[in-house]
């Protein structure tokens, strides 16, 4: 007994079969450009980060980004700018130094 298959099936199977070829292609161009840019970008990005940041510039590169990942935080928690303040100020101090030995040790 044969089994009849139906054409748009057929045709379902070549179109799967032709996207998932071409995600593949991409996926292994995409690899390549990254391997083959890689020494180029790294080459670029070595003379900023050559000479350091110092604590002065780090500190003000911490306040604000403590300022916008305690704003982030407060808004996710809802009523937390007037309900939770007594938790974010320490909070804001904790990330202030965390972030601030963080960026000035790593960079």
């Amino acid at each position: 007994m044969k089994v009849k298959v139906n054409t748009s099936d057929r045709e379902d199977k070549r179109t799967a079969r032709t996207t998932a070829m071409l995600l593949v292609l991409i996926l292994v161009a995409l690899v390549a450009a990254i391997v083959l840019l890689a020494p180029e970008l790294f080459a670029t990005l070595s003379p900023a980060f050559s000479e350091g940041v110092g604590l002065r510039t780090s500190a003000i590169l911490s306040f604000f980004l403590t300022l916008v990942v305690m704003l982030l935080f407060t808004l996710a928690a809802g009523d937390g700018l007037i309900g939770e303040l007594q938790f974010v100020l320490p909070a804001f101090f904790v990330f202030f130094l965390f972030f601030w030995l963080g960026i000035a040790w790593l960079f």
